[in-house]
């Protein structure tokens, strides 16, 4: 099993996305485990503080270093280190790709730090392997980076999509290129007076024909 490992100060946020649909399916089978830690859970004060005015001042709060440090700690005991990443999501970290999605999948066990605030004391890098970045843009957390990584990272694992030629076929399964244009039922389409067929080529069962106008298409993207 391939195991998920989250650290968030909001361990439920996504609870429905990951007991839904395909990732659900996944869990049952067991072909992959998500476990979310509250990092709350490793904090000395009575208002369980995560966060705190950054030195040198500026707008905002920073995360905090020794809760960090003592959630990953206790997470990896038991873990395969060999076969381990630990992760922090940030705006400024190495841009997420179906590459490196494929480069995960090779891993156990993949633990990912959800960042907060204006983000997180920068002595964190000393205990992570990896600072990923789901595209040029801030979000309030990474979260939703998080499942970003854990829906592309497991949908190409074996057993996870009803077909395990979906994933092969499918926009960037090579680098650059992306899917062709897919139809089903109705074979036209009608809105008013205009019409809107499926290409023939795709009716006439003539599956050389077909590769070929799929090639052709994925070559226009």
């Amino acid at each position: 099993m391939k195991k998920f490992k989250i650290i968030t100060i909001f361990p439920e946020i996504l609870s429905s996305y990951y007991n839904e649909s395909i990732i659900k399916r996944a869990c049952d089978k067991k072909i992959i485990g998500i476990e979310n830690y509250n990092l709350r859970d490793w904090t000395t004060d009575n208002h369980k503080t995560v966060d705190d005015t950054p030195y040198g001042g500026g707008a905002g709060m920073l995360m905090k270093i020794e809760p960090l440090y003592k959630a990953l700690q206790a997470i990896k005991k038991g873990g395969n280190s060999k076969k381990r990443k630990i992760v922090l999501m940030a705006a400024s970290g190495t841009t997420w790709t179906q590459k490196k999605a494929k480069e995960y999948t090779k891993l156990d066990e993949t633990i990912i730090i959800c960042g907060r605030y204006e983000g997180v004391d920068a002595r964190i890098k000393e205990f992570i392997d990896e600072e990923i970045s789901i595209g040029d843009y801030v979000l309030t957390g990474g979260e939703l980076g998080a499942a970003v990584m854990i829906d592309s990272i497991s949908r190409l694992l074996p057993g996870v999509l009803g077909n395990d030629d979906s994933a092969i076929e499918e926009s960037h399964s090579e680098e650059g290129v992306m899917e062709y244009p897919q139809y089903t039922r109705p074979e036209i389409f009608k809105v008013g007076k205009k019409s809107f067929p499926v290409p023939r080529v795709l009716l006439e069962g003539n599956h050389k024909l077909i590769n070929e106008w799929r090639k052709k298409e994925q070559n226009k993207r």
